[in-house]
Parts: C-alpha cells; sequence; structure tokens
C-alpha cells in the first residue's frame, strides 16, 4: 500500500505541475465518477460486515457479504468506464487534451487496483465456498478489508483532489 499511495502522489503531484501550463483544459468530472463513490464507500461497510460475520463464524452471511463486496468492486469498475465513455463523448479522449489524458491515467490505475482487490475477493469467495477447511484464521479476509478500504480512501482523496485542482 506504501508503494500505490507513493506512485499517485506522484500522479497528482504530476497534475499539479502540469495544470499550470498554458494549454491546460478545465472540464467538469462524469457525474458517474459521484455514483461510484457511494458504490465503494457501501462496499467498504459490506467488507467490514464480513470481517465480523466470518469472525463470528456465520459462514453463511460471511459468504453472502463476501460475494456482494466483490460485485459491488465490480460495478464500481463498471462506473468508471461509464465516466471515461462519457468523457470521450464530451471530446475529451485519452489522446486529447493533457487534462483527460490525466484523469484516464489516474482514474485507470486506481480502477486497475480494485480490480486487484477483486480478485483477491474472488480467492475469498472461492475459499468460502470449499467443502474442507483446513484453517480457520480471519487473517486473510482482514488483509483483504484492510486493501479494501485503503482503494476507498485512495478513491475518495482522488475524486476530492481532481475536483478541486482542475
Amino acid at each position: 500500500m506504501g508503494s500505490i499511495t507513493m506512485m499517485f502522489i506522484g500522479f497528482t503531484s504530476a497534475y499539479v505541475v502540469k495544470r499550470a501550463q498554458a494549454n491546460w483544459q478545465v472540464f467538469d468530472l462524469p457525474h458517474i465518477f459521484w455514483i461510484s463513490t457511494a458504490v465503494i464507500l457501501i462496499s467498504s461497510g459490506t467488507i467490514q460486515l464480513a470481517v465480523k460475520q466470518f469472525k463470528q463464524r456465520n459462514m453463511q452471511r460471511y459468504k453472502q457479504l463476501i460475494t456482494l463486496t466483490a460485485a459491488l468492486g465490480v460495478v464500481f469498475a463498471a462506473c468508471q468506464c461509464l465516466g471515461f465513455s462519457q468523457l470521450s463523448q464530451r471530446g475529451l479522449p485519452l489522446s486529447g487534451p493533457v487534462s483527460a489524458s490525466f484523469i484516464y491515467v489516474i482514474v485507470g490505475m486506481h480502477m486497475l487496483h480494485v480490480l486487484g482487490g477483486v480478485v483477491a475477493l474472488l480467492i475469498m469467495f472461492a475459499r468460502a465456498y470449499r467443502t474442507r477447511v483446513r484453517v480457520y484464521s480471519a487473517v486473510p479476509i482482514e488483509v483483504a478489508s484492510l486493501y479494501w478500504h485503503f482503494v476507498d480512501v485512495l478513491w475518495i482523496y482522488l475524486l476530492v483532489f481532481l475536483s478541486i485542482a482542475r
């Protein structure tokens, strides 16, 4: 998470430096990015509940919540793709103005990290449905939960940054 943080600090620093150039084009972010924020916030709640259910050994409810969290991660990524589509429809493609390119790179890299989290959740999902359980440890779900909350907070930071530092 430290290296991811450093990468996004680099991205946002480069954004600030490039924004000072004369050819910088200001535009509003697609509304769907705000909707995706609600989705990822809800998913942070569902993963926290999943951890709680796992620790209480309520495996049926844990399975439901981990599945819902992974699905919400996919919905978040789909919302980001819709946001990219809306940017392109506004005449702001990836190959367009530098300001739009930064949005694609920053949001796209975050989306990839969320999808990495979805993969981790799918592994947790597969383990939850195994018929034979070897070890009953909460550590894997706690680590996945920590990462999930991290990408949630990171998204909120990025959205606020991109909205303010236009």
